[in-house]
């Protein structure tokens, strides 16, 4: 899969997470300060919307801030783990919830 960019937080961890998945990725990350402290939904469509309609956006962050972004986009609940993945489909201000992926399953899928 190909990502047109990654957006994370300064913080040391998701940083560094980012940093990770963008080597196998082959982009870099861009640090945005938003992501670090109080990340909401208007903050995600200005990242998204930088981007074409089809475009792959990775954004690494924070909880509590990621689920109230899905609740905000998608109306759907989510139970976020650290290590977890979310992917939305993002359409005007509006968002579908594709999946949730905890990290024992992204951890099945990188073994298979």
């Amino acid at each position: 899969m190909e990502f047109s960019a990654c957006y994370a937080s300064p913080k040391v961890r998701a940083r560094d997470t980012a940093r990770l998945a963008c080597r196998a990725l082959n982009i870099e990350p861009v640090e945005v300060d938003a992501l670090a402290n109080g990340f909401d939904r208007d903050d995600a469509l200005e990242l998204l919307t930088a981007h074409g309609a089809d475009a792959r956006v990775l954004v690494v962050g924070h909880e509590p801030s990621f689920s109230r972004v899905v609740h905000d986009l998608t109306g759907g609940r989510v139970d976020f783990k650290k290590g977890g993945v979310v992917a939305v489909r993002v359409e005007g201000a509006m968002g579908e919830m594709l999946v949730l992926l905890r990290p024992r399953e992204l951890e099945s899928l990188a073994r298979a």
